[in-house]
């Protein structure tokens, strides 16, 4: 045999992912390097390359999630052995042992200390994938009544959605839905022709999915405020006429990220999230920055982290949010580069002008997110005067059951303040 194709460790946070889509077909010769099957973890896609030459025998479908070191696909040397191995099957090939089920936490690869033990089941620990305990958790599903269908015994999404959709069911039957009318088939449903039919699968479901789930289980509410940006609009020139010398080029967004961070150091009941029954608040201040991708009419979003933001200048700040947005537009970023966020920023200003506000959805298990709206130029009234100012919208969204309203108001004000006097991030 030539060779086989597996699943990668891609990071410390991994231990799954889903075969996404098999770029060459049952019996297909692929080269050493070449792009053999592109996989999903939680967040996001990347493409396998095959370590060997050889005819592929593929193990695993395309949508079946298997744990981190299954072998995927084997590689035979010639047409004849190929045929060998098809005829045998796909046997379950392990090139690692599997990987604990705990996830770890925000600040680091191991799971914090003191991480709520696994739920008693049948014999032992219950055994489940960390996307199918995130969402039992999220739901209140027994994970000790669940019977697993993963790999080695252990419950995955798939058997955690059917729990939920067994609970949930209602006694009634459903109606049948209506026929199809006759111009159905020449692209037209309901009199209404159709411009295209997006499948929702990969990143556009886990987006459904986590989004969905965001606004079943957290009780949002949205503050809306502005900030007056002169100060941060005169500093960013500065910065600006000095990017030569400094050796990196700050954006709005570098110097919103670092007034978070610093507002949730003062503030840091925002920095949290709810583990099982117990509010957890996050010594590392890592920041989620939210990133569009280009993906046509699909579109597509993804938020890479920067870590212990509150601890780094603006130079280190900037240029690893420079990288980490490079990564995801190239389809480059690895699971630990989308793990571990702590808040999240997602800046609306480069898709729209004008003055706006939005109640963006938290990103679980995180407690808070603020949407941040363009700078333009309104009139204040500052001293009894009307006076022209740049001015900046901004929607904080947290969740009720962690964070009151005089604490969101606090870190508002902290923020805005920030904003308004930013000589004080680089104290």
């Amino acid at each position: 045999m030539a060779g086989y194709v597996a699943i990668p460790k891609l990071g410390m946070a991994m231990i799954e992912a889903t075969v996404v889509k098999w770029q060459v077909p049952e019996g297909g010769h692929v080269n050493r390097g070449e792009v053999v099957v592109t996989i999903e973890t939680e967040k996001t896609n990347w493409d396998v390359e095959a370590q060997d030459s050889g005819w592929l025998h593929l193990l695993v479908p395309e949508d079946e999630t298997v744990p981190v070191g299954r072998v995927i696909g084997l590689l035979a040397e010639t047409e004849a052995e190929l045929a060998t191995l098809q005829a045998k099957g796909a046997p379950v090939i392990m090139t690692t042992a599997p990987e604990p089920a705990d996830e770890p936490g925000p600040g680091a690869a191991p799971p914090p200390a003191g991480e709520a033990p696994a739920v008693p089941g049948r014999q032992g620990a219950t055994r489940a994938s960390p996307v199918a305990k995130k969402i039992a958790e999220e739901h209140g599903i027994d994970l000790s009544a669940i019977t697993p269908t993963g790999p080695d015994g252990r419950i995955v999404r798939e058997d955690v959605e059917r729990a939920i959709a067994a609970r949930q069911a209602a006694p009634a039957p459903v109606a049948a839905p209506a026929p199809a009318s006759a111009s159905a088939s020449a692209g037209i449903v309901d009199g209404k022709r159709v411009a295209a039919t997006i499948p929702i699968k990969g990143m556009r479901r886990a987006i459904a999915e986590h989004m969905h789930r965001s606004l079943q289980v957290a009780a949002q509410l949205t503050y809306i405020g502005e900030a007056d940006m002169s100060g941060t609009v005169a500093l960013r020139r500065k910065l600006i006429a000095q990017e030569a010398s400094l050796g990196f080029r700050a954006t709005y967004t570098d110097i919103i990220v670092m007034a978070a961070a610093r507002a949730l150091r003062d503030v840091p009941i925002l920095n949290s999230s709810i583990v099982g029954e117990e509010i957890r608040v996050w010594d590392d201040v890592n920041i989620g920055v939210a990133v569009a991708l280009d993906q046509g009419i699909e579109g597509g979003l993804i938020v890479p982290v920067v870590r212990n933001v509150d601890r780094k200048p603006l130079r280190q700040v900037s240029k690893e949010l420079a990288a980490l947005v490079e990564k995801a537009r190239a389809g480059q970023l690895l699971p630990d580069d989308v793990s571990g966020g702590t808040f999240t920023v997602t800046n609306l200003a480069t898709v729209g002008g004008g003055w706006f506000v939005g109640t963006p959805i938290i990103n679980q298990p995180q407690s808070a997110i603020v949407a941040i709206g363009p700078v333009t130029d309104r009139p204040v009234a500052i001293d009894g005067q009307v006076v022209i100012r740049p001015v900046m919208p901004y929607s904080l969204t947290y969740d009720h059951r962690v964070v009151d309203g005089a604490p969101a108001a606090r870190f508002a004000a902290r923020f805005a303040e920030l904003l308004s006097e930013p000589a004080l991030l680089l104290v």
